[in-house]
């Protein structure tokens, strides 16, 4: 496996204080998104983490599809926001008129 390293940056969630990961890690390792464990202090300014892998769940591939979908298109919005159009009442008219025959077993 190739080395690859990611930054961390200190995360305050309520009255608790960590690290947060950047989603590039989580988009590579999917699987340890819901993983614990523990740290390992080696020195002043070095841990090792452990992760339990074996209580997490399976990877959703559609979630994970999904995450990247959305992802995609929340850049897209955010470099061309000139291309973005209100969601008006017609369009949900014309959405539900659509799809007012579809089947959904």
């Amino acid at each position: 496996m190739a080395v690859k390293s990611y930054p961390v940056t200190h995360a305050k969630v309520g009255n608790q204080d960590g690290f947060r990961l950047p989603r590039a890690f989580y988009k590579d390792y999917p699987h340890l998104a819901n993983a614990s464990g523990h740290i390992e202090v080696l020195s002043d300014n070095t841990f090792l983490v452990r992760l339990e892998t074996d209580n997490v769940d399976e990877v959703d591939d559609e979630g994970i599809m999904m995450s990247l979908f959305l992802d995609f298109l929340m850049k897209d919005a955010m470099q061309n926001p000139s291309e973005l159009i209100s969601y008006t009442q017609e369009i949900s008219d014309e959405m539900d008129d659509l799809l007012a025959d579809v089947v959904i077993d």
